[in-house]
């Protein structure tokens, strides 16, 4: 903080403007920006990951791994997203302290379940009580981060399942008669040419992300939400050196801008993208640049 900070009841105008804006508490907003870009980056490949790993199960011809991968979709994509978050968040961390429970406390004599409690020994707990608030905080993020990828995993493979299956048959076909073997034709043929068909559907579903990612406000996490919400609630003199009125409009106006400018960046990203992948391909993409082209 700037050194003229040390009496705010002092400033005026600028000085205190600036003094505001250089708290503790909005380098944590700051940050919580950081923490939304770090999860769409973790999250978008591993929510491709495994949409990629579901339409392969979904497109197999082993029944009980195509029942897998079509239920996944379908269980998935049938939950509204803020149940699903909020249940699986909490599935996820019981169930990982009951493993753990059973693994390291095997003459526990109580019941893990006792009316609406749930507990389990000291050892088991995660993170542990005397970890660092750090640890606290990743762990939740990551908790964070894999329930997105799960959800949007699914309508990830419910994308490529499709693109995989409007690959020309032809092309297929001739695969076959040249010698191909189906995984050869799949990995050569289906893999490369499927992604112009996805990226549409993969595009939505990036934006869908963007705007989810106020959802980690629901599972505990600091983010943006959460710091817009408690920095422009009214503050008194009583318990700040800066207090102010309901100021909450004009932090939300920072999100929305913030929001619309990513956005904005990312349709710019895979509009060029798009015509990347349908250079040369005998898609309606594809002959409008072979049009333009003579």
């Amino acid at each position: 903080m700037f050194s003229y900070c040390t009496d705010p009841a002092t400033l005026e105008g600028l000085s205190w403007l600036s003094c505001y804006l250089t708290t503790g508490k909005h380098m944590g907003f700051y940050w919580s920006f950081v923490t939304v870009l770090t999860l769409l980056a973790i999250t978008a490949p591993l929510s491709l990951t495994f949409g990629f790993g579901g339409a392969m199960a979904a497109r197999s011809r082993i029944a009980p791994l195509s029942w897998v991968g079509k239920g996944y979709i379908a269980i998935v994509r049938g939950v509204p997203d803020i149940a699903f978050f909020l249940f699986f968040v909490i599935a996820l961390d019981q169930g990982l302290e009951y493993l753990r429970h059973h693994a390291m406390c095997p003459d526990w004599p109580d019941a893990i379940r006792q009316g609406n409690d749930f507990i389990v020994c000291q050892d088991a707990k995660l993170p542990q009580g005397n970890a660092p608030q750090w640890v606290h905080e990743i762990y939740g993020f990551s908790l964070a981060v894999f329930t997105f990828a799960i959800v949007f995993g699914a309508f990830a493979a419910n994308v490529l399942y499709g693109a995989m299956r409007a690959v020309p048959k032809a092309q297929l076909e001739t695969a076959e008669a040249y010698g191909m073997s189906r995984r050869q034709t799949f990995w050569r043929i289906v893999v490369p040419q499927m992604w112009v068909y996805a990226l549409p559907g993969l595009g939505n579903l990036w934006m869908v992300l963007i705007k989810a990612t106020p959802l980690l406000f629901l599972l505990g996490v600091e983010d943006v939400v959460y710091w817009a919400r408690e920095l422009g609630a009214t503050k008194t003199p009583r318990f700040t050196d800066y207090p102010h009125g309901d100021w909450r409009m004009y932090y939300f106006l920072a999100l929305l801008v913030f929001y619309l400018a990513f956005t904005r960046v990312s349709e710019i990203v895979l509009d060029r993208l798009m015509r990347r992948l349908t250079k040369g391909q005998a898609t309606s993409g594809g002959e409008a640049q072979r049009r333009a082209a003579t």
